[in-house]
């Protein structure tokens, strides 16, 4: 079937050389050339591993859909609720890409630039479809979305959230960014402070982070990155650096218990306590923060 993210890419390539035209005359440091390299490059290798992945995935949503518990027909209602089931589908996929080290392997890439622009949301993982991901969206051909519908609005969710990577559009009206994912909330999302690690994880609305607990505003200027750098522009590197620290994770000499620990609990878990997850360290500011109120009162 026809990707239609192939027919959008001539727009995202006019967008991305407007944004770096008007961040030159403004003068700005938004966008370095081996930065943008890096994200171009892990687009590239998207598309082309995608070719081939996209019709596989076609091809077990349709064995899935063969068990469908509805006949559905395409109308006004059902694709209102085609548009909000895929919505909720990746809240929980990108939720749980943060929350599960096995995931995030492949996600990390988007995350892997310190910059934020137009670019970087075609810093696209080689990876995610093999780590199976595409399953998050299983559910919706077992409940008779056709597999062509189900793909059309994945790809319709990637192309919305490609614009929401910049930082040239502050805010948008309150109404809008009640409802709908903004370049503010996404901001958010792509930055490193505690209090903004594994927050805002919508595609499209932003209700589903406010209904489970995972919505902050963004109020302070966001540093972008991954919490420990891996300071390449090399596609290769940036594909694979996760995998590669699971593999050596894996060959220390520790119970089997522990091995798979380190597959599918959070990034930075770790069996000595060396390292820290998201939640660990948002705890531990938390506490430094309660220590200093307290402070004058002792």
């Amino acid at each position: 079937m026809n990707n239609i993210i192939l027919f959008a890419i001539p727009f995202f390539s006019i967008l991305v050389v407007l944004e770096i035209y008007v961040c030159y005359k403004m003068q700005s440091k938004k966008y370095t050339s081996w930065d943008t390299f890096g994200s171009l490059s892990m687009g590239v290798g998207n598309v082309i591993i995608g070719i081939i992945s996209k019709g596989l995935i076609f091809s077990v949503y349709s064995i899935i859909y063969q068990y469908r518990i509805f006949d559905l027909e395409l109308s006004y209602s059902i694709f209102f609720a085609l548009f909000l089931l895929d919505d909720f589908c990746y809240y929980w996929f990108h939720r749980i890409s943060h929350e599960s080290r096995l995931f995030w392997a492949s996600h990390s890439i988007h995350h892997s630039s310190q910059k934020y622009n137009l670019s970087t949301a075609l810093r696209q993982t080689w990876t995610g479809d093999l780590s199976g991901s595409f399953l998050f969206w299983g559910a919706m051909p077992l409940l008779g979305f056709k597999p062509e519908w189900v793909m059309l609005m994945k790809s319709i969710s990637l192309i919305y959230q490609f614009w929401i990577h910049t930082e040239l559009i502050i805010k948008l009206p309150k109404w809008f960014e009640f409802f709908f994912n903004t370049p503010s909330h996404h901001r958010v999302h792509h930055a490193v402070q505690e209090k903004y690690l594994d927050r805002n994880h919508a595609g499209i609305l932003i209700i589903w982070d406010r209904m489970f607990g995972t919505f902050i505003a963004e109020d302070e200027q966001p540093i972008y990155g991954l919490v420990k750098n891996i300071k390449t522009n090399n596609p290769i590197r940036i594909a694979f650096h996760e995998w590669t620290l699971i593999l050596k994770d894996l060959n220390m000499n520790i119970t089997l218990i522990e091995k798979l620990k380190y597959i599918f609990y959070p990034p930075g878990w770790s069996h000595d306590g060396s390292r820290k997850t998201s939640n660990q360290l948002r705890e531990e500011i938390n506490m430094k923060n309660s220590e200093k109120i307290q402070e004058p009162f002792n």
